[in-house]
């Protein structure tokens, strides 16, 4: 426990407690001790179920008085001091917490609230690019609206996963709190009102901007639940199902389909981080449909120039010129990460059987066709930003399997130098087709292509902050790579009948 904005020795704390499948059934079993085993007095309640598992309790809201110091949690007989909560607000001082109480990476990682993942070892280059970053991205950015693309407060929720780290959780907390803040509460989730969408950036019916994951998250590890209830987290959802302005989301049945990999990952995100939240059964059937739309479109791609393993695209339309000439047929690597981030979450609530083969084949297009030959970046083509070295990597800023190498060159001379500021995020893609390979040649080329990458953690490229949103697009599913590399290559594929 923490002081932060509050005063002596009497402090009101609330903390989210987090637990993994089958620990716990009854919340009465938590009771709050000091270092001698003295019980705490303390208010507990279930927040979140495992209910696409076991039952189990997922998380608990904690409740209680006390100095700064070190507590514990125990589960062994049931609680005896009981006291009444009060509103999450109660617990701030001119709106920042008066303490706030940090859990081991250990357990937090262990309690698979972010999915699985490791714990920062204090040598760790991944980390240590992290905390680079965290530097220059720690203040709240209040003023610049495209700081929340790719969801800031879930970024910071699971850089504290893997540390521990009181100044993570804060950061974390602050920006969850500023962020929900602007969910526009009234109206229906249709564009042009657009219930259930982010005020801040004037924009409510962009759908890019709203994010149900770190209602999860927070509630989980901060334990305030006050910021969201049922109906609003149903608008949200509603918009990514309704598209806002992008309009509905469905198949991709013509090659001049509008298709964006950022909207068909991340509506798959939210609607997973809607049903854990919730358990609600029209968030799992939209989890299915979305799963079943990206599996077509990669598998029976309707422009007849088969699977090569992306959801492959029109360049044109993309830029948003369908009838232009000197169309490339292709997918952005950067962008399709965040499909990859959308199908991993899914995997681990449903345990899909397409999921796997889906990420192994996205992993060898990106080996094959993603990556630019270091051969190419020679003046005046060394897109790459010198912060990595001579042996970063960098990934076209859009890649085709069917496109000759001038038309590509040709969109990286204009659109793509030093678009290795998106190889960090490159990790997790890499990653999960490993998890899943099996074929050996295949594992050992991920396995290299991921070393590679390790050049980008440089702490020169970690100071780089041209953009803030740079943090979040990162990182918010890039942590989890560390954990899947740990694993033998193919582990994924002997736990296809339970997710992870």
């Amino acid at each position: 426990m923490h002081r932060l904005a509050g005063r002596g020795d009497d402090l009101p704390v609330t903390v989210g407690i987090p637990f993994p499948p089958r620990l716990l059934r009854d919340p009465r079993q938590v009771r709050i001790v000091d270092g001698d085993g003295r019980e705490i007095p303390a208010a507990v309640a279930s927040t979140l179920a495992w209910h696409f598992r076991d039952g189990s309790v997922r998380a608990v809201r904690v409740q209680f008085h006390a100095a700064p110091g070190i507590y514990y949690f125990t589960l062994d007989t049931s609680r005896k001091a009981d006291i009444g909560g009060w509103p999450y607000a109660s617990g701030l001082v001119d709106g920042r917490l008066a303490a706030i109480a940090t859990l081991t990476p250990e357990w937090l990682t262990a309690s698979l609230i972010a999915g699985p993942q490791s714990v920062a070892a204090a040598d760790e280059p991944y980390a240590r690019y992290v905390d680079g970053q965290f530097r220059w991205a720690s203040a709240l950015p209040t003023k610049d609206t495209t700081a929340w693309l790719f969801d800031r407060p879930s970024t910071l929720f699971k850089a504290y996963v893997r540390t521990g780290r009181a100044d993570y959780l804060e950061a974390a907390e602050m920006s969850y709190r500023w962020y929900m803040a602007g969910i526009k509460r009234d109206g229906m989730p249709v564009s042009p009102s657009c219930g259930g969408g982010w005020l801040p950036d004037g924009k409510p019916c962009d759908v890019k901007y709203v994010y149900i994951e770190p209602v999860l998250l927070a509630v989980a590890l901060t334990g305030d639940d006050s910021m969201h209830d049922a109906a609003t987290v149903a608008k949200m959802a509603g918009l990514w199902d309704s598209g806002g302005w992008n309009g509905a989301p469905g198949p991709y049945r013509h090659p001049e389909d509008y298709f964006t990999e950022r909207l068909a990952g991340l509506g798959l995100v939210e609607t997973v981080a809607a049903y854990e939240l919730t358990g609600d059964a029209r968030f799992r059937q939209r989890i299915d449909a979305r799963v079943g739309w990206l599996h077509d479109h990669q598998r029976m791609n309707p422009d007849g120039l088969g699977d090569d393993g992306s959801w492959r695209n029109s360049w044109n339309v993309h830029e948003n010129d369908p009838h232009g000439g000197g169309d490339v047929r292709g997918a952005s690597p950067w962008m399709s990460e965040n499909i990859v981030d959308g199908l991993w979450h899914a995997w681990l609530v449903t345990a899909d059987p397409r999921i796997p083969g889906m990420l192994t084949d996205f992993g060898r297009y990106l080996e094959r066709y993603g990556w630019i030959d270091p051969q190419r970046l020679v003046p005046p083509h060394d897109w790459r930003n010198d912060c990595s070295g001579p042996h970063g990597q960098i990934a076209w800023y859009w890649s085709s399997s069917q496109a000759k190498a001038d038309a590509l060159m040709k969109i990286q001379d204009t659109e793509g130098w030093y678009s290795d500021g998106h190889t960090v995020e490159l990790g997790l893609p890499v990653a999960a087709a490993w998890y899943f390979e099996t074929d050996p040649a295949k594992a050992a080329a991920l396995k290299k292509r991921f070393q590679a990458i390790a050049a980008s953690y440089s702490p020169a490229c970690a100071a780089i902050s041209d953009t803030l949103r740079r943090f979040n697009w990162n990182n918010r599913g890039a942590g989890v790579a560390q954990w899947m590399m740990a694993q033998p290559a193919g582990a994924g594929m002997r736990q296809r009948t339970t997710s992870p």
